[in-house]
């Protein structure tokens, strides 16, 4: 364990007009605290638990790989400042991490291959292998298996996004194995019942205002997933009336 917690330090708000300082979740929460070596983070999309991962990022000096600047319609000031409007609280030194999210990992493993070109010695820390040569899934597993194993805090957007359920059920044990001897610290944000699963983890819900800690299987999730599993043809028949039996739905 790195971090014991993050405070969110309301009277620094440069505005509450504008995104992110405008949610309402931001505006009622105060405190945070870690106490597991895995920390989730869940919500719907729009609920700003990516945008505190990357704060956290950024206040704990952890680099986050960003493809280009590009002109854009609407540039929102206010975007990227709110790791300046939060108090990280450490547990001895400071370590270095890891920010990782599937939509900006390609960009992570092209720059890799060009170091690679001019340093093949670079891949070693990587499985010894290029990364955009492997799948999706094959190349976050292989950055995860190997960069995990360096002592630091690991902040991972949904890692899930390029993974079956058998390799989500591999990175479970990744974090087994590198939390086991007290080297990593996670928080991960994601969607996945299946990482959600992981055994005494908290998880906060960005669903709630203030942000609070809730239960794996009082997760929409888990919920959502189950009830699926267990009779499909009731949410089926609501999308797609008339045009599915549900005797011809599970014969077929």
């Amino acid at each position: 364990m790195y971090i014991r917690g993050l405070r969110l330090l309301h009277e620094a708000f440069p505005t509450k007009d504008h995104y992110p300082f405008s949610l309402r979740i931001f505006q009622r929460s105060d405190l945070i605290e870690f106490s597991k070596p895995v920390t989730f983070f869940i919500g719907e999309n729009g609920t700003g638990k990516s945008t505190l991962l990357k704060a956290i990022a950024r206040s704990c000096n952890i680099h986050i790989w960003e493809d280009h600047d590009r002109g854009r319609l609407h540039f929102n000031r206010y975007e990227d400042e709110l790791h300046k409007c939060i108090h990280i609280e450490w547990i001895g030194e400071k370590v270095t991490g890891s920010f990782f999210a599937s939509e900006i990992f390609r960009h992570f493993a092209e720059i890799l291959d060009e170091w690679a070109a001019a340093d093949p010695g670079t891949l070693k820390y990587f499985g010894d292998h290029s990364l955009v040569e492997k799948s999706h899934g094959q190349s976050h597993m292989a950055f995860f298996s190997n960069r995990f194993r360096i002592r630091g805090l690991f902040l991972l957007d949904e890692p899930e996004n390029a993974l079956s359920p058998a390799r989500q059920l591999e990175f479970l044990s990744l974090l087994r194995r590198f939390t086991a001897d007290g080297t990593g610290q996670f928080i991960i944000a994601t969607h996945s019942p299946i990482l959600l699963a992981y055994p005494d983890a908290d998880i906060y819900s960005f669903d709630h205002v203030p942000i609070e800690k809730i239960g794996y299987e009082d997760t929409e999730y888990y919920k959502v997933y189950r009830d699926f599993l267990n009779d499909r043809g009731k949410y089926l028949d609501a999308i797609f009336p008339g045009h599915v039996g549900r005797q011809e739905l599970y014969e077929g």
